[in-house]
């Protein structure tokens, strides 16, 4: 078996700056990146491993996380039939492969094996635009969500899949990319992404109903880069005219550190990008676009080339 990287930390995350959070963040996520794939080892020995030295339960869970979205792969052929049928922790260590059931529910496994309370919440998330107003969607997504106390505001979410990386345009390839966004994720960003089947699951601030959900542009990894909270047009399916400005804002925590802020088109199997005249007020980062071609197409806005929101758009 290889060595083993030990580390120590001597602090929690809870109600610190959010500096110093993620610099416990990246202490973690460093030393787990070095502890290898543990490939003989079963699921509760790896948590063991993983969460030794960690001296809070935030910490242990944040070592989980890193350690699964690095070492799984997301299993592309399972995912394009929504096969629920590997999801158990030993068939998923043994393939180092799953969907987002498996990976919330290895997750979760993990979690209990290090005393850490977690639940897997099944749900909803708009994987492309033909999605924008879908009437009666399936459950297509599975994440997680761990408590750390006893009041409401002590559930957090964690999205371990999303966390490994993302498919290609095409959805044949896994282009593995570890973001650790998708641990204690910022929950207004959260709803705006996923919705649970159960709305008991809703923490924070959500859209109201599947329906509103469904109606609201595609937020993709940038908008928890940026802190894209809210955004006008605020209807994913963007109708305008030839010939007539459509003026864009979007209120991003983050906002003073955007340089670029740019539209990709996608028409003709060719994505065509425009780079925007904006301005920065505060938190708000606001453009205008005038389109001059007719068409039905992909819009995706982009910030410092995070791909942020994604609209359909339809030009008469």
């Amino acid at each position: 078996m290889k060595k083993l990287i030990l580390y120590t930390l001597s602090f929690c995350c809870i109600g610190l700056t959010n500096a110093q959070s993620n610099a416990a963040y990246q202490t973690v996520d460093d030393a787990v990146m070095k502890l290898g794939s543990f490939d003989s080892l079963n699921m509760g020995t790896i948590a063991n491993i993983v969460t030794k030295n960690c001296t809070t339960k935030e910490l242990k869970a944040r070592a989980i996380y890193t350690w699964i979205a690095t070492h799984i792969s997301y299993d592309i052929k399972a995912g394009k039939s929504n096969d629920l049928s590997k999801v158990n922790s030993t068939e998923i260590l043994k393939t180092r492969k799953a969907i987002g059931a498996g990976y919330a529910a290895l997750f979760q496994d993990m979690c209990s094996s290090a005393n850490i309370r977690c639940l897997t919440v099944d749900g909803f998330i708009k994987k492309n635009t033909d999605e924008i107003n879908e009437k009666k969607p399936d459950i297509n997504h599975t994440w997680a969500v761990v408590q750390l106390g006893q009041s409401p505001e002590t559930w957090y979410y964690v999205d371990p899949c999303m966390g490994a990386g993302t498919l290609d345009k095409k959805g044949s390839n896994f282009i593995k990319s570890f973001e650790g966004i998708y641990f204690f994720a910022d929950k207004k960003i959260f709803n705006n992404q996923h919705y649970p089947d159960n709305e008991a699951w809703k923490l924070g601030n959500a859209p109201k109903s599947k329906k509103d959900f469904y109606e609201l542009p595609i937020s993709l990894t940038g908008a928890h880069l940026f802190g894209v909270h809210s955004f006008t047009p605020n209807s994913g399916l963007l109708n305008t005219k030839v010939g007539k400005a459509v003026n864009f804002n979007l209120t991003a925590s983050n906002g003073s550190q955007v340089l670029k802020v740019a539209l990709r088109l996608e028409a003709n199997k060719k994505i065509i990008e425009k780079v925007m005249n904006f301005t920065v007020n505060g938190n708000a980062i606001g453009f205008a676009y005038t389109f001059n071609e007719d068409g039905e197409f992909p819009l995706t806005i982009t910030l410092n080339d995070k791909e942020v929101l994604q609209y359909l758009l339809i030009v008469e």
